[in-house]
């Protein structure tokens, strides 16, 4: 095995289980994508934390389910909203702090969402750098039709760009942003090139998040509308990254990951595959996302790995490659799969929690799924997702034994991490970071400053 991979981690945003050539997307355009699962290992069974993104991202950043960091909803919302003062705790122990202590340089490129005031922004939790949305790219000035303007500007100002914790532009042109994006990480990996430093790159690109702008050649191109030319503008962007580290001598001893925070809504052109349900469900389609990870000097080529699998491995995982020690004083949730990764198969993960907000609504162990809980209510559903992976086929009433198997594991999961649906505290929560008198990063709407794009034109959002 080579010692300390460079670690490129490309993490898009609602990119669905159907949305990828190697996937079986029969519209969309993904040819180095594929490439990659050609010459790499593609994970069939890989899950995201959360349906939604901060949870799932803040999820990754600590090896943690979001109910363990406090990060299972905020203030009532699904998703942390521009101004709120909430964070990632600075008790928590990040993915760029344990590769930062064993001598990497580290930077995020593209969208954050795990707080946005001042003390959460990613450069204090390990990113040496960064350079991107703080946020979604729908929680700018956007044309929506559901709320008078008022109340539309109130809660969503110009949508800012920042370079470490300054805004340094205001509702950018959102079509031009991966192209700027791809140009901050090659100027990164350049440098640190030069200073014969491993490092650790997160690109994490608006794409294929809604409103859906991608440069105009990708639309032009496009079988599957602005939503094919997002996926190609992704794919895109990892033909350059992958172009200049070949050129530099770095591509066989970098780790390129490719993955999305959760499912696809299923709707603008966006799929989940045979999978049922879209984000923002604990159904597969909900958290059942693709990954794709290839290293050269040290993974097999052309596996598809079966293993139970999920980004709070990503921690565990990539500490280990790069000789990072991890705390001992807390629970992280996340499984080491270096010999997964070395194999291109192996058991993985024992069990994986679904949970929507503090409601644990499902339980996976092996091949089958147990649900318990959705927005209507109890559920009593289990499922083989080796032989049924669409979720079709009820097997609650004939295999009483795999029930009493996963309602084990379910108490379990309440007992540690509780469950409001069940009226169950849970033991292992920690809190997040909260600051008081937050403040938005961008200010009111200004009619005399020079946005280049002042209201984005798209209805789309969530």
């Amino acid at each position: 095995m080579a010692l300390k991979p460079n670690i490129l981690l490309i993490n898009c945003d609602d990119m669905g289980y159907g949305d990828l050539g190697c996937y079986g997307s029969p519209v969309n355009r993904s040819p180095h994508v594929d490439a990659l699962a050609q010459n790499g290992v593609l994970f069939t069974d890989f899950y995201a934390p959360s349906p939604v993104c901060s949870p799932s991202r803040g999820a990754l950043m600590t090896g943690c389910y979001p109910n363990r960091i406090g990060f299972s909803s905020f203030e009532g919302k699904a998703v942390l909203m521009p101004g709120q003062g909430i964070g990632i705790s600075h008790g928590e122990y990040t993915l760029p702090q344990a590769l930062k202590s064993a001598g990497y340089a580290t930077m995020l490129v593209g969208k954050w969402h795990c707080g946005d005031q001042p003390e959460f922004l990613p450069t204090r939790y390990g990113y040496d750098r960064y350079y991107g949305l703080p946020y979604s790219n729908d929680m700018g000035r956007q044309r929506r039709t559901w709320a008078p303007v008022e109340q539309v500007d109130r809660d969503f100002p110009p949508l800012p760009l920042l370079e470490g914790e300054e805004v340094i532009q205001q509702q950018p042109d959102q079509r031009g942003l991966i192209e700027r994006y791809v140009e901050q990480c090659v100027r990164f990996i350049r440098e640190i090139a030069r200073a014969g430093k491993p490092f650790y790159l997160n690109l994490a690109p608006l794409q294929v998040h809604l409103p859906l702008y991608a440069p105009e050649r990708f639309v032009a191109e496009s079988q599957n509308g602005d939503f094919g030319a997002c996926v190609a503008a992704v794919d895109w962007a990892l033909a350059a990254l992958e172009a200049e580290l070949k050129q530099l001598g770095l591509h066989d001893n970098t780790l390129i990951v490719f993955t999305s925070d959760n499912g696809s809504r299923a709707d603008h052109g966006a799929s989940n595959g045979p999978l049922r349900g879209a984000k923002c469900s604990t159904w597969e389609g909900g958290q059942r996302v693709p990954c794709i990870m290839s290293w050269p000097a040290a993974m097999p080529k052309g596996k598809v790995c079966g293993a139970l699998s999920s980004h709070i491995d990503f921690l565990p995982t990539f500490a280990h490659l790069a000789g990072a020690a991890l705390p001992t004083d807390r629970i992280i949730d996340g499984a080491d799969l270096t010999e997964v990764l070395l194999r291109g198969g192996g058991e993985g993960r024992a069990e994986f929690r679904y949970y929507r907000f503090e409601t644990l609504e499902a339980v996976r162990r092996g091949r089958y799924k147990l649900h318990l809980f959705k927005e209507d209510g109890p559920r009593r559903e289990l499922y083989d997702l080796a032989a049924d992976p669409g979720e079709t086929t009820n097997l609650y009433a004939e295999k009483p034994g795999i029930v009493a198997e996963l309602m084990r594991a379910v108490n379990d999961a309440r007992q540690d991490l509780g469950c409001a649906g069940a009226g169950v505290t849970g033991q292992g929560n920690r809190q997040p970071g909260r600051v008081p008198h937050p403040k938005k990063l961008t200010g009111n709407f200004d009619p005399d400053h020079p946005y280049i794009i002042a209201l984005y034109d798209k209805e789309e959002d969530f």
